[in-house]
């Protein structure tokens, strides 16, 4: 059954948008060409690039505005490069984002451990807040991590006893 408007009087504020003077795109139907000279506008100059820039193939130069903090390095760095040669719309160049930054989390912690920092991953990963606010759900990371840590192991130590026996005969 469809309710009349009248129905809705005793909620606060409704029919407001029922007065097209008071509408917010109300001016905006009024055409008066104004719309078409907000597209001669200065463009802001050019942010200076000290560092490699990694950008899609799709559009011929540099943002204005970019950010330089971690320019591409290591393997990481080699895969997004190699990411930007596909298209944003290819699976290849989105696949290949993903994959270098998980690279580049173990990129991290082997430069703290080269440098003398053991990173607290226990905590960095925010397994503080998961045990206050999702216990169950990390119980269930940690007793997956141990089951998949487990049968691979056990996969990798029947692989090894394979070889040997072979290597025996």
């Amino acid at each position: 059954m469809k309710k009349k408007p009248e129905d809705y009087s005793h909620i606060k504020g409704w029919g407001i948008d029922a007065d097209p003077e008071n509408e917010p795109t109300y001016p905006i139907k009024k055409y008066t060409g104004d719309d078409h000279q907000r597209l001669s506008y200065a463009k802001p100059p050019q942010q200076p690039s000290k560092v490699e820039i990694l950008h899609s193939n799709e559009r011929p130069g540099l943002t204005s505005v970019f950010g330089t903090s971690s320019p591409p390095s290591g393997l990481s760095g080699l895969i997004r490069r190699h990411a930007f040669t596909y298209s944003e719309g290819n699976w290849g160049h989105w696949l290949s984002l993903i994959l270098a930054d998980r690279i580049n989390v173990w990129e991290g912690i082997a430069s703290d451990l080269l440098h003398g920092h053991i990173p607290n991953i226990f905590a960095e990963r925010g397994w503080n807040a998961e045990l206050k606010y999702n216990k169950k759900g990390a119980i269930q990371k940690v007793v997956t991590g141990v089951l998949v840590a487990t049968v691979a192991a056990g996969l990798l130590y029947g692989l090894t006893r394979k070889k040997k026996k072979t290597h025996w005969l």
